[in-house]
């Protein structure tokens, strides 16, 4: 998930092996606490829920945040779970982690991997895995939940922690909007969250100003044509052959129409056509998946492939009534992540200062998606920031750079990250940082 100089991120990583540990308060308090999260970290893991279906972990973290004195609301759009405190005058911030797990089937070998299996939307068995580390997102909200409620004395304001169903199919943040989050609760001013990240070092920090995550399109062309046999072509208007034409045009939208310095990708990840040999079927089905950070260059995007679908149908003699027909599936839609770039130059700073230069680092914009991004489109006044935390154990990280082996990535059924490290980091930086915002007379 995270770009990055690999110079820098094994410098980063030796020094996070050697150094010893400094004493401090917060990371102290974090420390002493990471047997009860590893607790928690280890049943989530091992219970992971699909999207939309988050009833056992939202149910058992909401009794967590009323056991701290938290004013807690749950099935907010969907299985939501939005817990509020408020400590006097002050900003309102909101810190969010998301819940849900992916329909995997584990193979990371751990003695508390997932065996649970589950039934998709479609109906397909599958097993279910939190292989995009939700459950460390989760953990580490559940500590800074923690070292808040410890440091009342030390803030002001009001504090909203949520926990976001739904988050891998682009659903969750929408459903929680829609629910009321900025009308029947404190609308905040400052929106905070972490991912775990597979390409860096765990207990690494990383940070992208601006445009961190990308929009996410799916995209369905159905090519129709005219069927026949395969011996007599002359006969058909074969959809496979003006499909084929379709996908390599759409190359030239990125490579031709889109300024080479606005990152755009266009890609088709399935070609569905015919059955036998011999037989020229009468329609081809395109899924593609379009990724971009400006709304400007996603209009661009959809806007031309919509043309040069109906372009090649054009030159291949098909009718008006054998148009493609082109689906964007909005509902779908995972709009791009803008990380204020003032307020997150700020956020790094403070993290600098904690954590030192070598652990904190900017990175490169992603062309991953996020629903995070809905928490600041809402309200464009709302100072919002995600941020890495490397996952990688560090050992195996170091390993592979000098063997040259490959990681595995997020979504992949062998990701098991450096828990303690995810968790314990991402706590004491979404602590530390509403400690920051919430000061007593900041």
């Amino acid at each position: 998930m995270l770009k990055l100089k690999q110079a820098a991120l094994a410098a980063a990583a030796t020094i996070i092996l050697a150094a010893p540990a400094q004493a401090d308060p917060l990371t102290d308090a974090i420390q002493a606490d990471l047997p009860s999260l590893m607790e928690i970290y280890r049943d989530l893991h091992a219970n992971p829920e699909l999207s939309g279906e988050e009833v056992r972990t939202a149910a058992k973290l909401a009794v967590e945040a009323r056991r701290l004195g938290f004013e807690v609301t749950e099935k907010v759009g969907g299985t939501g779970v939005v817990a509020v405190m408020k400590n006097g005058a002050g900003p309102t911030v909101m810190i969010r982690a998301d819940m849900d797990g992916l329909p995997l089937v584990e193979k990371t070998g751990l003695p508390f991997a997932s065996k649970v299996m589950a039934k998709t939307r479609e109906g397909n068995d599958t097993g279910v895995m939190h292989a995009c580390g939700h459950d460390t997102h989760m953990t580490g909200w559940v500590g800074t939940a923690r070292q808040l409620v410890a440091r009342k004395a030390d803030w002001s304001g009001t504090l909203v922690m949520i926990l976001q169903p739904a988050e891998e199919t682009g659903e969750g943040a929408k459903a929680m909007l829609e629910d009321g989050l900025y009308t029947r609760f404190p609308k905040p001013e400052y929106v905070l969250a972490f991912h775990d990240a597979a390409g860096a070092p765990a207990g690494y920090i990383g940070y992208a100003p601006g445009y961190a995550l990308a929009n996410v399109d799916s995209v369905d062309i159905e090519v129709k044509g005219v069927g026949g046999h395969g011996a007599y072509p002359h006969t058909t208007k074969d959809p496979i052959v003006v499909a084929s034409r379709i996908v390599g045009a759409l190359q030239t939208l990125v490579s031709r129409e889109i300024d080479p310095q606005d990152p755009a990708v266009v890609t088709v990840g399935s070609f569905q056509a015919g059955f036998k040999h011999n037989i020229i079927p009468d329609k081809a089905n395109l899924l593609l998946t379009v990724r971009s950070y400006s709304d400007e260059t996603r209009a661009k995007l959809l806007d031309g492939i919509k043309r040069i679908a109906q372009g090649e149908a054009v030159t291949a003699g098909l009718p008006e009534d054998r148009m493609p027909v082109v689906r964007v599936r909005d509902d779908e839609f995972t709009p791009s992540t803008y990380n204020s770039p003032e307020f997150t130059k700020k956020m790094a700073a403070l993290f600098e200062q904690r954590f030192g230069k070598d652990r904190v680092v900017q990175s490169k914009p992603v062309m991953g998606g996020e629903d995070f991004s809905r928490f600041r489109r809402a309200d464009e006044s709302i100072k919002s920031m995600i941020f890495w935390v490397g996952g990688v154990p560090i050992d195996q990280y170091l390993a592979a750079k000098k063997e040259g082996t490959k990681l595995p990535s997020l979504h992949s059924p062998l990701w098991a990250p450096d828990a303690e490290k995810v968790v314990a980091t991402g706590a004491e930086a979404l602590t530390a940082a509403a400690l920051h915002l919430m000061k007593k007379g900041g």
